[in-house]
Order: C-alpha cells, then sequence, then structure tokens
C-alpha cells in the first residue's frame, strides 16, 4: 500500500515539539493492560455542577431570609420577586451545570482512532482508521479541526483556543503517522 502526504494546509507551530513530545495528548493504561493515547479536549470550568448546586442552595437560603424579613414588615411582594429571580437564575445554572461536562476525548488504541464527543446528556462515537484519516482545519486558520474518513467528518476542537488548533493537529497527525508506520499484529507472527 501507498501513501501520498500533500502539505499541511496550516503551518507548523514555531515551537514544534519532538515526536515524542506530547503538549495534548497522554497515554493511558486502559483496564485491560493496553497502553493507549488519548486526547482530553474539554471545557475550562472552575466550579463543578456539585460546587453550583451548593451555591446556589446559600444564594436561596440568603434571599429567604432577606424576603422574610421584608415580609415581616409588611413587603410581601418581595417574596414574589425574590422567587422569580431564584427560578431564573436556578434555570441558567441548570444550562451551565448540564454543559459543564462536555468534551472531545480522542483514543489513539493501534491504528484505530475513536472519537467520543460529549454534549449535554448525548455522546456521540466515530471510529477511524489511522492509515485513511486526514486531518484538515473545518474552514480555515483557527477553526475546528476537522478528522475525514470516507465520507465520514467530525469536527473536534471546539474547547481549545482557535491559536491552539493547529498546534493539536499537528500532534494529532504526528501520532496518526506514527500510528499507521506501526507492524499490524498480524504481521508480528
Amino acid at each position: 500500500m501507498t501513501a501520498t502526504l500533500a502539505p499541511s494546509p496550516w503551518p507548523a507551530p514555531a515551537n514544534s515539539p519532538s515526536a515524542s513530545a506530547r503538549r495534548f495528548g497522554r497515554e493511558v493504561v486502559l483496564e485491560g493492560g493496553a497502553r493507549v493515547l488519548q486526547w482530553v479536549l474539554q471545557r475550562n470550568c472552575s466550579i463543578t455542577p456539585r460546587q453550583l448546586g451548593a451555591v446556589y442552595l446559600s444564594l436561596c437560603a440568603l434571599a429567604a431570609a432577606i424576603s422574610a424579613g421584608f415580609w415581616w414588615q409588611g413587603a410581601r411582594l418581595v417574596t414574589a420577586f425574590a422567587s422569580v429571580e431564584l427560578f431564573l437564575v436556578g434555570m441558567a445554572l441548570l444550562v451551565y451545570a448540564r454543559h459543564a461536562g462536555d468534551r472531545d476525548v480522542l483514543t489513539l488504541a493501534g491504528r484505530r482512532l475513536a472519537v467520543e464527543q460529549r454534549r449535554g446528556q448525548r455522546t456521540e462515537r466515530a471510529d477511524f482508521d489511522a492509515e485513511w484519516i486526514a486531518v484538515e482545519p473545518a474552514a480555515g486558520q483557527g477553526s475546528l479541526v476537522a478528522l475525514s474518513e470516507r465520507g465520514q467528518v467530525v469536527r473536534v476542537g471546539r474547547f481549545l483556543r482557535p491559536e491552539m488548533r493547529s498546534a493539536f493537529a499537528h500532534e494529532l497527525r504526528g501520532a496518526l503517522r506514527r500510528a499507521a508506520r506501526a507492524p499490524h499484529d498480524s504481521d508480528t507472527n
């Protein structure tokens, strides 16, 4: 089998890491003892959904105490407005918490790249062959990274800053090339 390598549409990063150095990916040992390369691209959330719930409950308790004081003074409408406000803040925090765990997980095991994308409660999975996958910008410089093979296209990198996407694509492309050059398990017998 032969392959033709076309020049990358992205310029190589100025501080291009060596083949063994990884900036985004890491080596992971799975339950069966298999070593794989894995890239986890996720939101930068400074507070977990559980911590957010605790903050919201303390906000509700404080608002209830203040509303009770106004209720006792005869201003009963303050409680209604505080309740509406807390309901709306709760809805906004719920939307935030649902998407706090959004992420893209790329796992390179042997010659297979598995891409798992989680958005809210929905998880999508795609599998690619390292020998045939193309890693290209989706639209232009700084755009999402498009992974394509035989008509199947997946866009990753939405949780990376635009200026870091080309370095990520360069690292992923290098790992895929090394995986494609590795001997098949059936070749070693």
